[in-house]
């Protein structure tokens, strides 16, 4: 007798038209390609040079300028205009400078429940937490699958997270998703698929489901998948697309390769040390390391859940004199919704700077760069040397609520104990 299936084998299955398992290959039709403004140039080169002409029908082309938005430089800005050209030829959607970053953008009105989506950056994984499969490929991949509304996949196995209890106060899913990825290791989880259920997950707001699910990838994994339930449903109806709304589990048999338990009440503050994401250590044991810039946004941490915390937490308070606060959110309707409830002006009464939605200081372009021997505590989702745009600056990860304490303070502070 066959065993039930897995999220990500039902919407490969769905997607093929065949019924595949764990380790079957799939040639899927693709719902979502996109692309940003530091793989799209060569994805559009890519799609010229194989000759192609037009983009596929019935798959959603997406070109982002988010990663230098503003442009820093010259360069950039003609890799900006050759993506603008590009759209202006093909149809394809453009988001400009300022709209946001891509992975927020697909959340809030484009990615479906059951959705194919392929993206030409690795946090693509982020659409998971609205029941999507979504996954990052290289941009000639990207560029194929915009001409053929087609790709293949290796259908992954997939490892199941259960998740019971509650968050206490001062833990956040920023935190839950760094001791998962302590806890099974950079590649513990290299070409699979994570999937996350269990009663706790039904109590995790969609913001949450978002940022656990675009860090999926820093342990490898090839998808990070969560049910659409009713979650989903509220979330899609407020962003105006109630008809997008599909109920998406896995079957109760399904077969998985592992299956980890997590009680999100005996979960604590977590930061990742310098210089990879899988350096582990509660907030607490790194209590007096000095910061010299604190960033609060990008995609894992800059959504409005994220400056309401922070907001809450730095009302009435000053930034440390010798650390820098630098908060970019994630798109333009947060930025928006936070002017609206005054976190915004919180955040700037106290010494911070707010930049334009968009990818920020996150990968070093331009926007708040690390000087040699600066260290940053960031919302962000990678650490690695350079990421921030200086190999000889450190980077440590956190929420935002770790990220506002350390902003007060001026060195690494639990947000329980500010």
């Amino acid at each position: 007798m066959k065993m039930g299936k897995t999220i990500a084998e039902k919407i490969l299955s769905a997607k093929s038209g065949s019924e595949v398992r764990a380790g079957d290959i799939a040639i899927a039709r693709v719902d979502l390609a996109f692309v940003q403004d530091t793989t799209g140039p060569l994805t559009v080169r890519q799609f010229r040079a194989a000759g192609f002409k037009k983009l596929a029908d019935g798959v959603g082309v997406v070109l982002f300028i988010d990663h230098a938005a503003p442009s820093p430089n010259k360069e950039l800005s003609n890799d900006h205009l050759l993506l603008r050209g590009f759209a202006s030829e093909t149809g394809a959607i453009l988001s400009e400078a300022g709209d946001g970053v891509c992975h927020q953008i697909v959340a809030e009105s484009l990615a479906r429940p059951g959705d194919l989506i392929v993206g030409a950056d690795s946090h693509t994984v982020t659409a998971g937490g609205l029941g999507a499969f979504a996954c990052g490929m290289g941009s000639t991949d990207v560029a194929v699958a915009m001409a053929l509304g087609k790709t293949w996949l290796r259908v992954p196995e997939t490892i199941r997270v259960v998740l019971s209890g509650d968050f206490k106060p001062g833990v956040f899913a920023k935190d839950l998703i760094l001791h998962l990825i302590g806890l099974i290791s950079a590649d513990g989880a290299t070409y699979k698929a994570l999937e996350f259920g269990g009663e706790g997950t039904s109590r995790l707001s969609i913001p949450a489901r978002l940022t656990i699910a675009n860090m999926a990838v820093e342990c490898g994994a090839k998808a990070g998948l969560f049910p659409s339930d009713e979650r989903t449903q509220d979330y899609l109806q407020a962003q105006g697309r109630g008809e997008s709304y599909r109920p998406l589990a896995a079957d109760a048999d399904a077969d998985y390769e592992q299956v980890i338990e997590i009680d999100l009440a005996a979960l604590e503050p977590m930061v990742s040390r310098p210089h990879t994401v899988d350096n582990t250590m509660p907030v607490r044991e790194l209590k007096g390391t000095k910061i010299d810039q604190v960033v609060i946004g990008t995609c894992t941490g800059g959504r409005l859940d994220d400056l309401e915390v922070a907001a809450g937490i730095l009302k009435g308070c000053q930034r440390y004199p010798q650390t820098r606060l630098v908060v970019a959110p994630a798109s333009r309707a947060i930025l928006l919704a936070a002017i609206k409830a005054g976190y915004i002006t919180t955040l700037l009464e106290a010494g911070a700077i707010i930049l334009p939605p968009g990818c920020g200081p996150c990968l070093g372009l331009h926007q708040g760069a690390l000087g040699n021997a600066e260290v940053c505590l960031s919302t962000a989702n990678r650490n690695f040397k350079g990421r921030m745009g200086n190999p000889e600056g450190f980077i440590y990860l956190a929420s935002a609520a770790t990220a506002a304490a350390t902003a007060i303070t001026g060195e690494i502070t639990d947000p329980r104990f500010l």
